[in-house]
């Protein structure tokens, strides 16, 4: 082994588990310590209908989300189908309760000609889980916009390979931010997103872009 990569490790078995701060985040994720977006895919099973992007699964959704802005939809997605659902790791990274929003849901949804008021929206379930076995979902209930705690239903700005807006940043990236503290929750390991099944056709299904961890705690 190299020395520099060596003496990497050494630095990395010192940092105690604590939240990946501007100091350690860049050597962690070096050594893929810090996971910030979706490393692997625990479970799935689409639904019909859309199918976009299931032959490449799960590639599209890994890594850093590629927007295609306010008004148009990415074709860097997965459709989940309609009733689909995924659940998402980011290899020993967890989600943690810190200021503001956790972690972001990115999807393809748009303003219609631009106009805010008018998301052309596919919506999902977000629910969250320490151990993958016990979930507990984000309220997903709006039927009419704004849709409150649904995915689906923002713009994706943040666009790794043409801009360099920050995806951790909730504030300018777009897409869906949740928050554990409306749970109740200290933290969270993985991530389900189910497509809404009573949104029907094509016009209906959730098209996974991304998943962003915004407040991390790190192995």
């Amino acid at each position: 082994m190299p020395r520099i990569t060596r003496a990497m490790t050494l630095i990395a078995l010192i940092f105690v588990s604590a939240g990946c701060s501007a100091e350690d985040q860049q050597t962690r994720a070096e050594l893929g310590q810090c996971a910030r977006f979706v490393t692997a895919v625990t479970s799935h099973e689409f639904g019909p209908g859309q199918d976009d992007g299931q032959l490449a699964f799960p590639a599209p959704i890994l890594g850093p989300p590629r927007g295609a802005g306010c008004c148009a939809g990415s074709l860097d997605v997965v459709s989940l189908g309609n009733g689909g659902s995924v659940t998402l790791e980011f290899g020993k990274t967890l989600v943690t309760d810190g200021p503001g929003a956790d972690f972001v849901v990115f999807e393809n949804a748009f303003f219609v000609d631009g106009d805010e008021t008018q998301p052309f929206a596919e919506l999902a379930t977000v629910a969250v889980s320490e151990d993958g076995a016990t979930f507990v979902d984000f309220p997903c209930t709006a039927s009419a916009a704004p849709f409150g705690s649904c995915a689906g239903w923002h713009p994706v700005l943040a666009n790794a390979d043409e801009n360099e807006i920050d995806p951790l940043d909730p504030a300018s990236a777009g897409g869906d931010a949740f928050d554990l503290a409306d749970l109740g929750l200290a933290q969270a390991r993985y991530v389900r997103i189910t497509d809404r099944p009573d949104q029907m056709g094509n016009a209906g299904v959730f098209d996974l872009d991304a998943v962003a961890v915004v407040n991390a705690l790190c192995p």
